[in-house]
C-alpha cells in the first residue's frame, strides 16, 4: 500500500509481523476471539472498553501525551504537539521523551498516521477531550468555536469589534478570526496589556483549571471587560468558561501545568550490608515458618466456625490473634497466607468450620527452605488482599478475614512491581515506600485511583459544579485533574501491603531486597508476559536454595531446668518439637524457646497414650542436663493419679476401684452441678455428657481419662480434624492473560490470511459482483469448472464456504484436488490443507494475477 493512510486499518495492514505481535500483546483483549481480518481488528482496537482498558496502562508521560492530542487539531503535527507538552520556551526532558511517547501511542493503535498528521483514536479522543461534564486533565476548556456554537450574529460582531478586529459578514469568519487572535502571542499579549489588572486576576483563576466559573446576573466591570472580548464566554446563565486558545496563551503554550517525562527517582537510598540484610530476612522468614506452624497446631482440634456469609468472626480474628501473640491485622495476613498455600480451609460439612488441609501435614514434613518456598509462590501470585479485611465493601459490610470480596485482582502485579524496583537498586539498598509507591503512580496513573471490578475514569477533573467563583472573593479552585490522597488509592495501599508483607515473610530484610528476594522475581521480572505458576514455583525453588544456608540449624536437645522449665537452644527437628508441645506449654519465644512443664501438660501426654515411665526416658534422652527432681516428681505424682477415674457413655458414669475416692467425690460440693449418684461402689452415674464431666472434673484437681465401651483408656490425638483434601484458591485475573508466543504468531498469519480473503482483487466474472463483505455466487457447474481449472494451472481461488454449523465465510484457497464432490486445497486463511465438500461452497472466483 502507497501514500498517506486514510483510517487505522490502512494503517495496520502496512505494519511488520512484529508490529501487529506487540499490538497483540499489549492489548491481549483484541485477541478474543481472533480478529478475522485487519479490518476487524482496527475496529475491535477503537471499541470504548477496549480503549479504556489499553489508556489506563499507559504511564504518566504517555498519558498526558494522548490528553493534549486529545486538546490539539485534528490532525495535529508533530511540532504542535511538541509546543504543547514543552510550552513556548521549550523543555530538553520533555523534547528527549516524546519520541517514545508517540511511539508507545502508535504501538498500541491509539494514535495513528505520519508524524505530519498524527490522529488520536476516535473513542480515546472522547474519552480525554474536555467538556462541560467530563472536565480534561489538562484543565483546559472547549475551543472558541466550541464555546460560542449557537451565539447570536449579533453578539459575535460585538465581541470581535471590541477585540479590536474588524467586523466579518459571517460568524464562522467571525469566529476564526477570533480564534486567530487568542492564537497570536504578539497580539494576544497587546490586547492583555489594555485589560484591568482585576480582569487578569480572575484569568489567573482559571488557567490552570478547572476553566468554568460562576458569575452573578450582574457581572462586575472587570468581568464584563473580559466577557465583551472573548476572553471569558457565557456558558449559561450563571456561567462562564475560558476558552482553550486563550489559556494556551496565558499558559505559554503548555497543555500541562507540570509534564512528567521521566518517573520519580527511587531515593533517598540507604545503603546497608547485603550480608546483614540476608541474615535479618532469613531471620524473619524462620519467624514466618514458625507462626504459621503455630496457627495450624491451634487448629489442630478443629478451627472457628465458618460464617453464613463466609469468612470467620471478629471474635474467631481476636483469639485467634491472641492465640498468635500478634495484632489482629497481622494475624489476617498470616490467615490468608496459609489459605493461599493451601494449607487451611474449610470442611465443607454442615457445621462448617476452618481447619488445616491434608497439604498442611505434607508442607509440615518439609526442610524449612522449602516449605517457605510453598508460602512465598502462594504469596506472590495471590489476588486475596488481607489489607482490606476490616474495612468495608459497597454495601458497608465489614469484610471479614477468609471471607469472599477479598480479591483484588491488580494485587500480583503490584507485588511483582515493586519488588522488582527494589531489585533494581544495588545488594542491601533501601528506599522509603513513599518512593515506592511514586513510581508506582507514575507508571499507572489512572489504575492506581481504580478499586478492583471498576474501570478507572480515564479523565479525572472537575466538573462545572466545583468551578471557582470568579465574581466573588471565593479563592481559586485546584488544578484539574490532581491526584487523588496517594494513601487512599487502591495501586498505593496494595505497594505498601506488599512492602510490609514482603518484611513479615522474609523477601526483605530492613526493608531492602534479599539476595533470595531477588531470586524469587528475577523470572519474572524480565518478561511481559504473566508468569505462570510454574514459573512462580521455579523461582521461588531457586530463592529456596539461596535461603537454606541461612535458617539455623534445627536442634536435637534442650536443657531442663529446676523450675520446671526447658530451654530450647534453637529450632528443635521436628519429631522433637511435636512431641515436647505435648508434653509441655510454650512459655516465651525469641532465639530460644522456653517451654513450661505442668500438671495439665503432663496429663495431656498422658492422655496421648504416652506412660510416666516413657516420659522419663524421653527426658533424659533428649536434654543436655540431668532430669531435675521437681519434674520427675511431678510425672510420677500425675502418672500415679491418671486414670484412676474412668468415663464413659451411660449418659455419662465414673468409674474407680477406689471408692473412698467415689465418695469423696460426692461429698464435694463442686461436684453438684455434674448431678452424680453411685449405682454401685465403684461407680457414679451423671447426668451430663462425657466431656462435660471430664472438663468437670479435671477443673476439680482429679485426673480422669475417658474410656471406651470396651472399657480401654482413650488415647487424645492433638492431629484428629482435618479437611478434606483442598486446593489453593485460584487468582482471580486481572483481564485476559497474556498470550504466549505461538498464539501471537497463529494469530498474526490468521489476521493476514482473512485480510488476503478480503482485500485480493477479483478477476471479473459474468454474475453480478457480489456486495461487500458478501459471499461470491456461482452455480455447481461454475464451481467445478473453475476448480479443476485452478488445479491445472496452480492458481488460487477466492470461495464462499458456509460449514456444516451454518457459519459463512470467505476464503482463499489454491485447490490441489477435485474428486469425489471434495476439492483438497491448501487454504491461506487457515495456513493448512483442508477438504471442502463442494455442495457447501457458495461460489467461488479467481483473484487477480498479483493478489498472491
Amino acid at each position: 500500500m502507497t501514500g498517506t493512510p486514510r483510517t487505522l486499518a490502512e494503517e495496520l495492514r502496512t505494519r511488520t509481523d512484529s508490529g501487529l505481535v506487540g499490538l497483540l500483546r499489549a492489548r491481549p483483549d483484541l485477541l478474543n476471539p481472533v480478529p478475522g481480518d485487519v479490518t476487524q481488528l482496527a475496529t475491535r482496537a477503537g471499541t470504548r472498553a477496549s480503549v479504556v482498558r489499553a489508556v489506563e496502562r499507559l504511564d504518566r508521560f504517555v498519558l498526558q501525551t494522548a490528553e493534549a492530542l486529545a486538546v490539539a487539531p485534528d490532525p495535529c503535527p508533530y511540532d504542535t504537539l511538541g509546543a504543547l507538552m514543552a510550552g513556548d520556551t521549550g523543555d530538553p526532558a520533555v523534547a528527549a521523551e516524546l519520541p517514545r511517547a508517540v511511539a508507545e501511542l502508535r504501538a498500541q493503535a491509539l494514535v495513528w498516521g505520519p508524524d505530519d498528521r498524527l490522529r488520536l483514536v476516535r473513542t480515546a479522543r472522547e474519552l480525554l477531550s474536555p467538556s462541560a461534564t467530563h472536565p480534561s486533565p489538562t484543565g483546559l476548556g472547549p475551543t472558541v468555536a466550541e464555546a460560542m456554537a449557537g451565539m447570536s450574529p449579533g453578539r459575535l460582531q460585538e465581541i470581535i469589534a471590541a477585540a479590536g478586529l474588524p467586523t466579518t459578514h459571517d460568524p464562522v469568519t467571525a469566529v476564526a478570526a477570533l480564534s486567530g487572535l487568542f492564537a497570536d502571542r504578539s497580539r494576544m499579549a497587546a490586547l492583555l496589556d489594555t485589560a484591568p489588572a482585576e480582569s487578569v486576576a480572575v484569568l489567573d483563576k482559571l488557567l490552570w483549571g478547572p476553566p468554568y466559573g460562576g458569575v452573578t446576573d450582574r457581572p462586575a466591570p472587570h468581568l464584563q471587560w473580559l466577557l465583551d472580548r472573548g476572553l471569558l464566554i457565557a456558558a449559561g446563565a450563571r456561567n462562564v468558561v475560558l476558552p482553550r486558545e486563550a489559556a494556551l496563551h496565558l499558559r505559554g503554550g503548555r497543555a500541562h501545568r507540570t509534564p512528567e517525562p521521566v518517573p520519580p527517582a527511587l531515593a533517598p537510598a540507604t545503603e546497608r550490608d547485603p550480608q546483614l540484610v540476608d541474615n535479618a530476612a532469613a531471620s524473619q522468614a524462620f519467624t514466618a515458618l514458625a507462626t504459621v506452624e503455630e496457627l495450624l497446631k491451634e487448629w489442630d482440634l478443629g478451627g472457628p466456625a465458618v460464617l453464613r456469609a463466609g469468612g470467620m468472626s471478629v471474635r474467631d480474628l481476636k483469639r485467634t490473634a491472641a492465640a498468635l501473640d500478634t495484632t489482629e491485622q497481622l494475624a489476617a495476613f498470616w490467615l490468608e497466607l496459609a489459605y493461599a498455600a493451601g494449607l487451611i480451609a474449610s470442611d465443607g460439612e454442615a457445621d462448617e468450620r476452618f481447619g488445616a488441609t491434608p497439604a498442611a501435614e505434607e508442607w509440615l514434613q518439609l526442610p524449612d527452605h522449602e516449605r517457605w518456598a510453598a508460602l512465598a509462590a502462594g504469596w506472590l501470585a495471590a489476588t486475596r488482599a488481607p489489607g482490606v479485611v476490616g474495612t468495608a465493601d459497597a454495601k458497608g459490610r465489614a469484610l471479614a478475614a477468609l471471607g469472599p470480596h477479598l480479591d483484588r485482582s491488580p494485587a500480583p502485579e503490584v507485588r511483582r512491581r515493586a519488588l522488582s524496583l527494589l531489585a533494581t537498586l544495588p545488594p542491601g539498598t533501601s528506599v522509603p515506600a513513599a518512593a515506592v509507591r511514586s513510581r508506582l503512580r507514575w507508571e499507572r496513573p489512572l489504575r492506581s485511583g481504580a478499586t478492583a471490578g471498576q474501570a478507572p475514569a480515564p479523565a479525572v477533573g472537575r466538573t462545572p459544579s466545583a468551578a471557582a467563583v470568579v465574581d466573588g472573593a471565593a479563592g481559586p479552585a485546584g488544578p484539574a485533574g490532581s491526584a487523588p490522597d496517594p494513601v487512599d488509592d487502591l495501586r498505593s495501599r496494595l505497594a505498601q501491603w506488599t512492602l510490609t508483607e514482603a518484611e513479615l515473610l522474609g523477601v526483605t530484610g530492613r526493608g531492602a531486597l534479599s539476595a533470595h528476594g531477588r531470586a524469587l522475581i528475577d523470572a519474572t521480572s524480565h518478561t511481559t508476559a504473566d508468569p505462570t505458576p510454574a514459573d512462580t514455583g521455579a523461582a521461588a525453588t531457586r530463592a529456596a536454595a539461596l535461603l537454606a544456608p541461612l535458617l539455623p540449624e534445627p536442634v536435637d536437645h534442650v536443657l531442663l531446668q529446676a523450675d520446671l522449665t526447658a530451654v530450647a537452644p534453637g529450632p528443635l527437628h521436628r519429631p522433637l518439637a511435636d512431641a515436647l508441645g505435648v508434653l509441655a506449654d510454650i512459655e516465651s519465644k525469641g532465639g530460644a524457646t522456653v517451654y513450661r512443664f505442668t500438671p495439665s501438660s503432663v496429663r495431656r501426654a498422658l492422655d496421648a497414650g504416652r506412660s510416666a515411665s516413657e516420659l522419663q526416658e524421653f527426658l533424659t534422652t533428649h536434654s543436655r542436663t540431668p532430669v531435675p527432681q521437681p519434674l520427675a516428681y511431678l510425672i510420677d505424682d500425675v502418672a500415679r493419679k491418671h486414670g484412676r477415674l474412668r468415663i464413659g457413655a451411660a449418659t455419662a458414669y465414673v468409674r474407680c476401684d477406689d471408692d473412698a475416692l467415689l465418695s469423696e467425690i460426692l461429698a464435694d460440693r463442686r461436684a453438684a452441678t455434674l448431678r452424680l449418684r453411685r449405682i454401685a461402689p465403684t461407680v457414679l452415674a451423671a447426668q451430663t455428657a462425657p466431656d462435660q464431666l471430664l472438663d468437670g472434673l479435671r477443673a476439680m484437681g482429679y485426673a480422669p481419662a475417658a474410656e471406651s465401651a470396651a472399657g480401654d483408656v482413650l488415647i487424645a490425638r492433638a492431629d484428629i480434624h482435618r479437611t478434606p483434601p483442598r486446593t489453593a484458591p485460584v487468582p482471580v485475573p486481572d483481564g485476559p492473560p497474556s498470550p504466549d508466543p505461538t498464539l501471537l504468531s497463529a494469530a498474526v498469519r490468521a489476521i493476514r490470511a482473512g485480510d488476503l480473503a478480503a482485500t485480493a482483487e477479483r478477476k471479473p466474472v459474468h454474475a453480478p459482483a457480489p456486495a461487500p463483505g458478501a459471499l461470491p455466487r456461482t452455480t455447481s457447474a461454475e464451481t467445478l469448472a473453475t476448480m479443476q481449472a485452478a488445479v491445472l494451472t496452480h492458481s488460487a481461488l477466492w470461495i464462499g464456504y458456509v460449514n456444516a454449523d451454518g457459519a459463512a465465510s470467505q476464503r482463499v484457497i489454491a485447490p490441489v484436488r477435485v474428486e469425489g464432490g471434495f476439492v483438497t486445497a491448501y487454504d491461506h486463511t487457515s495456513d493448512e490443507v483442508r477438504t471442502y465438500p463442494l455442495h457447501r461452497i457458495t461460489g467461488v472466483a479467481e483473484l487477480a494475477d498479483d493478489s498472491v
